[in-house]
């Protein structure tokens, strides 16, 4: 009797365990089929797609104001080409020992003047003593005569020093820094030694017209993409830059971004080519991406395309390009990083569906 009822509690149990993993096996399909049910009914719309090989991000226009972004139509403009050529932010040590060692020969011939004029007033009293009745001797009068022309040799010895000084100056730096590091004070000068401005030695080329007071070049940092320099015309100078041929000039530049010993990129206009036309880019439109400039152009009321531009010709307030780019487009002004951003996440949402 008791056999029994074991046997029968055992099927029992046997038929709950095929029933209950029945229900799971079934179940989990069910659960599938409804996820994958509800994932199907949230459709995540793309707002990024590409037309011709060009990126296009679409907004409508309450997007667009929600995320206030703003346009302005490019204006013509019109580029003298450039010639490029490099320089070298000059250390003045050596110009500032040389004016020490000039002062201080200049010094030295002061002294010898003015003991020359002593002694050649000594030497004359003492001969007209002499002549008066032979109040001092002879030999008095010799050794003040001895002594004014020992003090005319050394005034002589002190002003060739000064000469050779000045000579020295002006065939290292050219006569006009010669002329101001002489100078009892040099405004040039005293900016170069505060720091306020540094000197150029910028090499152009040789066929290139010779710069005249007032001429102004455009100079930046070598590899850098800061803001451009003006640095105004000093001199010609007598060195050489032994890493490029050309005629070297002295300019004068601010000395907030330049470095003593600093390399720098020289941009002169072309004085013989003709101006092209084109558009002004403005500075706000641009984003970088991948080691390039880029800008959005506004097409119809919702689509906004990527272009590449280009860098290299800098402009007011811009810079200036010619090609795809025409007067009267809409480039995206404010709001093309988030424009760039809505494009990442685009890219992003595709490596995670594959």
């Amino acid at each position: 009797m008791n056999r029994k009822v074991t046997i029968i509690i055992a099927l029992q149990a046997l038929i709950i365990v095929i029933l209950f993993w029945v229900l799971v096996f079934y179940g989990k399909d069910e659960y599938e089929a409804y996820t994958q049910a509800d994932e199907e009914q949230i459709p995540t719309p793309s707002r990024v797609s590409t037309d011709k090989g060009s990126t296009v991000v679409t907004l409508g226009p309450r997007t667009q104001q929600q995320s206030d972004i703003r346009t302005a139509p490019l204006q013509t403009g019109t580029h003298q080409d450039n010639f490029y050529s490099y320089g070298v932010v000059v250390s003045i040590e050596p110009l500032i020992e040389l004016r020490s060692r000039y002062l201080a020969a200049k010094a030295d011939a002061n002294v010898a003047r003015a003991a020359l004029a002593n002694s050649r007033q000594e030497h004359q009293r003492l001969l007209e003593l002499n002549r008066d009745n032979r109040n001092v001797s002879d030999r008095a009068v010799i050794a003040a005569e001895a002594a004014w022309k020992a003090d005319e040799a050394r005034l002589l010895a002190a002003e060739n020093a000064v000469s050779s000084l000045r000579d020295s100056i002006r065939q290292s730096w050219g006569e006009v820094l010669a002329e101001e590091i002489t100078k009892p004070s040099s405004d040039l000068l005293q900016r170069l030694l505060q720091y306020h401005d540094v000197l150029l030695q910028v090499t152009l080329p040789f066929d290139y017209p010779t710069p005249k007071p007032g001429s102004v070049l455009t100079v930046s940092p070598s590899g850098s993409t800061g803001k451009s320099i003006p640095a105004h015309f000093v001199s010609a100078s007598p060195q050489t830059d032994s890493t490029i041929q050309g005629k070297t000039y002295f300019f004068r530049a601010p000395a907030d971004d330049l470095r003593s010993g600093m390399r720098i990129r020289v941009r002169m206009a072309n004085t013989s080519g003709k101006a092209v036309s084109g558009v002004i880019v403005p500075d706000d439109a641009v984003v970088w991406y991948g080691g390039q400039a880029w800008v959005y152009v506004k097409e119809g009321n919702d689509r906004f395309v990527r272009h590449a531009i280009d860098t290299d010709r800098e402009a007011a307030g811009g810079w200036f390009n010619t090609g795809s780019l025409e007067p009267g487009q809409l480039v995206v002004t404010r709001g093309a990083q988030l424009l760039l951003s809505e494009e990442f996440k685009y890219q992003i949402t595709n490596e995670n569906d594959d």
